[in-house]
């Protein structure tokens, strides 16, 4: 079998694992089950606890992928560093599965200020994050604090669209070290988006592809520029059984490259 033959055979392989994934009688569950979105809170409850520490001080404020000499200069050469953290007994729960990823990257020349403007303007998140994001607005603001909505597109064999909503709060230590806590309040599945028959799925219709995303910013200006990173903790359906040969390279690669994208596409919002 040649090399474009076995590349072939496993893209087919896994589309045939996603359809059933999604149209299978019987998988699809009408939301997280409450011991799953416990253990969510309890898990994001530690990581900010964890962060909270961190950012005390200079010192400790990023984790050591950015503190590492080698790391920082693989990052300062334009690389990212993606790091999978979920830990092995925290991953599958009844009916859910948790996610935990990191990434960081620096972007030469930013300063920290030009990342908290970026950050902080929600009109622009179309032309800065297109085409994973669609829409984006500010609902309601009250100092370093504020709810926005967003809708979202992630493309993966198969294209998703919800509708999500996040509460959100800004931090800083000092001028060079800032932070951010973004936590999911709605995320909603939309079918035929676009069209005169969108609509929101209801419960027992969604998918379950994102139950709950909270994600983490932390950032420092040093060394010429801006070091930059983000954690997201999202709960997603669990895999059907039999299906995690198909399911399981797909479920993983997306907070990978979602992330990856993001600090691509504000690296690249920076530098302009």
């Amino acid at each position: 079998m040649t090399r474009f033959q076995s590349t072939r055979s496993r893209t087919f392989s896994l589309l045939c694992g996603l359809l059933l994934f999604v149209t299978a009688p019987g998988c699809v569950a009408a939301g997280p089950l409450p011991v799953a979105v416990a253990t969510f809170s309890s898990y994001t409850h530690e990581v900010e606890t964890r962060l909270a520490q961190q950012h005390r001080s200079q010192s400790t404020f990023l984790a050591p992928a950015a503190s590492d000499p080698q790391s920082g200069d693989r990052l300062r050469r334009g690389e990212l560093i993606v790091e999978k953290l979920t830990p092995p007994a925290g991953a599958d729960l009844p009916g859910a599965m948790l996610h935990h990823w990191s990434g960081t990257a620096f972007a030469p020349g930013a300063k920290a200020a030009d990342f908290e403007r970026l950050m902080k303007d929600f009109s622009a998140y179309p032309k800065h994050f297109s085409p994973q994001v669609l829409q984006a607005r500010v609902l309601a603001q009250q100092g370093d604090r504020l709810q926005a909505k967003m809708r979202v597109r992630q493309r993966h064999v198969i294209t998703v669209v919800m509708d999500t909503a996040y509460d959100i709060s800004y931090g800083r230590l000092d001028a060079q070290h800032g932070f951010s806590i973004s936590r999911s309040t709605h995320i909603n599945e939309i079918d035929s988006p676009g069209t005169s028959t969108e609509r929101v799925l209801n419960a027992n219709e969604e998918h379950g592809f994102l139950w709950r995303l909270n994600t983490y910013w932390s950032y420092e200006e040093r060394d010429g520029g801006l070091y930059m990173q983000i954690e997201s903790v999202t709960l997603t359906r669990s895999i059907p059984t039999g299906l995690g040969w198909a399911i399981r390279p797909f479920v993983e690669s997306v907070p990978r490259e979602s992330l990856q994208f993001t600090l691509r596409s504000t690296c690249n919002a920076l530098r302009k």
